[in-house]
């Protein structure tokens, strides 16, 4: 069986990319939305970046970035993996010329199989919940809106934390999860017991679903 991938977003602190790679995370994201309490400059982001050994993906997470932005952010880090979170349309996700993640702000009505047909580049659907701003609202949305079959890699976040990600990952069968507010002592500063217990909760998941499949 493939097990589930584990992203912890919205790193701003070394101290947190350790105990995040102390846990097993798969991926570490950062936020160069300079409108989020999670932001961390370019040059940051960099320097958290370079405590990752190899196999750990950083991803960067952008909301509408310029084409300059977007350069500059993939000179600095050539290896990242690029998340798109705003209003970016398929050819300006694809303009960077870098895998990325595509986030689908999930609501009732959205049509998530036209979405994927759009973004069919992307790596992946990162499903979030849908709400005015652009991400982070730390709300679970209804994960019986996901069709059964998305033709590309579903990774599953919006509001998860150590409580419901097994839950989550049994129900949804999602590719990846991703994590920020829920494993949070305050905005921005990371919990190192509580992303121990998400990943904890993850590999309970994946055991789970072994188990019931042989």
């Amino acid at each position: 069986m493939s097990r589930t991938r584990i992203k912890i977003c919205g790193l701003t602190r070394e101290q947190d990319v350790d105990d995040a790679l102390d846990a097993g995370a798969d991926a570490l994201g950062f936020v160069l939305y300079p409108k989020s309490p999670r932001h961390v400059p370019l040059d940051r982001a960099a320097e958290l970046a370079a405590r990752l050994p190899p196999f750990v993906t950083p991803v960067l997470l952008f909301v509408n970035p310029t084409p300059s932005e977007l350069r500059r952010a993939t000179e600095a880090l050539p290896q990242a993996l690029l998340q798109f979170h705003g209003d970016e349309t398929p050819e300006q996700c694809a303009a960077a010329g870098r895998p990325f993640l595509r986030a689908a702000r999930m609501g009732p009505g959205f049509d998530l199989l036209d979405f994927a047909r759009r973004f069919h580049e992307a790596q992946g659907l990162l499903l979030d919940t849908h709400v005015e701003s652009y991400g982070g609202s730390g709300k679970v949305f209804d994960w019986s809106l996901i069709p059964p079959s998305v033709p590309l890699p579903v990774v599953l976040s919006g509001g998860l934390s150590p409580a419901n990600v097994t839950d989550g990952v049994l129900r949804v069968r999602p590719w990846a999860v991703d994590v920020s507010s829920g494993v949070e002592a305050a905005k921005g500063i990371k919990d190192a017991a509580a992303i121990r217990r998400f990943c904890e909760a993850v590999r309970e998941a994946d055991a789970r679903i072994a188990d019931s499949e042989t």
